[in-house]
């Protein structure tokens, strides 16, 4: 069975943290790629093969979540050293090939080399920079975090596929809720899903508490459903459904990574509120 922990570190990330993150997560997801002696190929065989199925991705296999991922960082990068107002072509990380000629070492290889120019440029902007992000007016802030969270959530990935530990400092599971939580609420987001005000009615309220941190963490998430658009506050209150685990395993929750039926979820109250809110909210 997969084992899920957390460390601990401080509890804030900043612009160079998330650069950090970016080649530490990547890292970390080559040293478990090639650890396991993963062999290329359809026809591979071993533990694990690169065309094994990804449980949390099911459309893709390995080779394919693998060469989202790197294709992502170089993608980014090019947003950020071009300065770009509009993005660039993103079919390289979206129509993915099933079979692959790569190793798992030669993956792994061109993975870092490419968090690590995407670290590079993203320090060399600095963190205030103009470009293109998917929000109005933005910055190389948000695709600092956003890629810093894609790289750990796709490592997350890989070791359900792999069926090896995941671990993720504190801070960075929290920062990664924060994220998600902070753009799953955006007012945008009704404009690229409308459906998602289907989430809204009166009394729908749900709180995630982590039950492994100390207080000073304030490691708890509010969702408010109940008016003109989707809220979210940093605190603990009643709600119509409440989730207590420990933080990765929220954070795997609310990525979409773990199913809510599983034993590190203490779930009381509205249980098919919290699957009505899962379903549209997922991230892919």
């Amino acid at each position: 069975m997969v084992a899920f922990t957390v460390r601990d570190m401080n509890l804030t990330l900043s612009y160079d943290d998330h650069c950090t993150e970016i080649t530490h997560q990547t890292t970390l997801l080559a040293s478990a790629l090639t650890a396991t002696a993963v062999p290329a190929g359809p026809s591979a065989s071993g533990p694990c093969p690169l065309s094994s199925a990804v449980p949390s991705c099911p459309d893709w296999n390995l080779a394919q979540l693998l060469h989202h991922l790197g294709e992502a960082h170089r993608w980014v990068a090019e947003i950020v050293r071009t300065r770009a107002a509009e993005p660039p072509p993103d079919t390289a990380l979206r129509t993915l090939p099933r079979d692959t000629t790569q190793t798992p070492s030669e993956l792994a290889t061109w993975l870092t080399t490419g968090a690590r120019q995407l670290a590079d440029t993203l320090r060399s902007a600095g963190p205030d920079t103009r470009i293109w992000t998917p929000l109005p007016s933005g910055t190389t802030r948000f695709f600092a975090r956003r890629m810093a969270h894609e790289t750990v959530i796709h490592r997350a990935d890989v070791t359900l596929t792999l069926g090896t530990d995941f671990t993720v400092d504190r801070r960075v599971a929290l920062d990664a809720l924060d994220e998600w939580m902070e753009l799953g609420s955006l007012p945008e987001m009704f404009d690229h899903h409308p459906e998602r005000r289907a989430l809204l009615g009166p009394g729908r309220t749900l709180h995630f508490h982590a039950t492994d941190t100390p207080p000073e963490a304030a490691a708890d998430w509010f969702v408010d459903l109940t008016g003109d658009s989707l809220a979210w506050r940093r605190s603990p209150g009643p709600a119509a459904v409440s989730v207590s685990a420990p933080l990765t395993d929220l954070l795997l929750l609310v990525y979409g990574r773990r199913p809510a039926d599983t034993a590190s979820y203490e779930i009381q109250g509205d249980a098919e509120l919290l699957d009505f809110w899962l379903a549209e909210v997922i991230f892919a």
